[in-house]
């Protein structure tokens, strides 16, 4: 992409970067509202029948996830035009979602300026590693990779393990305003559930809280993996790695039913929030309506999306995802076809030699 067609790209966004505070605090009124609705109901559901409580607890947690995307709005100063306001609300949303909002909020800003960079994984990404690194890495590694990528692990255990334990300790070199920050999320995460547990008690607590954090936290992975990790994706080395192209080709459009739209707070136009994050979530699908390049973004939808699970390795030579399988069978391809070229450069080098010889 030219230089001015990554400038007129970018000028297409600036009209949807202007903040609506009436729109901003309807959102968090229609999401915390029914949050706290179906929390209650879910309580009460408790004693008719547990059956009856999982389902509220599911459209519960819909409700979380938006709620989690209130915060990520914050993150990027795009809720609210005051930042002090979009502190206030974003460290009050990462409460409710367990994710400290300064710490986030500087891992999601590097994964912004290092979104499908090969030579820059590991800062707010998933773990992804090519054909070739996977080769080469060691058993213990293969064995860890494998179980990081495993479905179970990642959507089962990770919700787990990111926002229950992961995101309870500041990152090594925190800034000072960033360690203060996760220290007050976490007496404020414990006071909040010291209050619930005093009201409801520890058991209907417990069985109203932990599925609907862990579905939640369920979405929130599923989201993020497949918005970047969908066949036909971008990844490149830093020396032709561009920002746009990491926005337009490397973030899928998830083009989801629009109830799930609403919910998840449209971030399924994440070729257009990678490109523009100072655009609110509730201007991300003007946006892209807005922009003949953006409508051709890749589009995944809800059943198509499900491909990517099999998707484990990356390759830089055919620029696809392959499952470990199907890497395995690639790699021995590559290396017939290496040995192929070998001996015929050999081949043809001992021809010469022995013309050499004659004359």
């Amino acid at each position: 992409m030219s230089k001015s067609n990554i400038a007129k790209l970018k000028k297409e966004m600036a009209p949807f970067e202007k903040t609506d505070t009436k729109q901003s605090v309807k959102q968090i009124i229609n999401t915390l509202g029914p949050l706290m609705v179906l929390w209650f109901v879910a309580y009460l559901s408790l004693s008719v029948s547990y059956w009856l409580t999982l389902p509220i607890l599911a459209v519960a947690a819909g409700f979380l996830v938006r709620t989690f995307i209130i915060c990520h709005d914050c993150c990027h100063q795009s809720f609210f035009k005051n930042r002090k306001a979009n502190d206030i609300v974003g460290t009050i949303t990462g409460v409710l979602t367990l994710v400290p909002y300064e710490q986030w909020k500087n891992s999601h800003n590097i994964h912004h300026a290092t979104s499908s960079n090969l030579d820059k994984r590991g800062t707010g990404d998933m773990w992804l590693m090519t054909i070739e690194e996977y080769e080469e890495a060691t058993l213990w590694k293969k064995i860890c990779y494998r179980v990081y990528r495993n479905p179970l692990v990642m959507l089962g255990l990770g919700p787990i393990a990111v926002f229950v334990l992961q995101y309870r300790f500041n990152v090594k070199g925190a800034r000072r305003k960033e360690r203060i920050n996760t220290y007050i999320t976490n007496v404020s995460i414990v006071a909040l559930y010291a209050g619930l547990i005093a009201l409801v008690g520890w058991q209907a607590f417990l069985m109203i809280q932990a599925p609907m954090m862990l579905i939640s936290g369920m979405l929130g992975i599923w989201l993020f993996y497949v918005q970047h990790q969908f066949e036909d994706s971008y990844f490149e080395h830093d020396d032709e790695w561009s920002y746009v192209q990491a926005a337009v080709d490397g973030s899928s459009y998830y083009k989801l039913p629009k109830v799930l739209q609403w919910v998840t707070g449209n971030i399924g136009f994440h070729h257009v929030h990678h490109l523009s994050p100072r655009v609110p979530n509730y201007n991300l699908e003007k946006a892209h309506e807005s922009s003949k390049p953006l409508q051709k973004a890749t589009t995944i939808t809800l059943k198509t999306s499900f491909k990517s699970l099999k998707f484990r390795l990356w390759d830089e030579d055919t620029k696809s995802f392959y499952s470990f399988k199907e890497a395995k069978e690639l790699m021995k391809k590559k290396q017939a076809a290496t040995k192929l070229v070998v001996g015929e450069t050999f081949s043809k080098q001992a021809q010469s030699n022995l013309v050499s010889k004659a004359n």
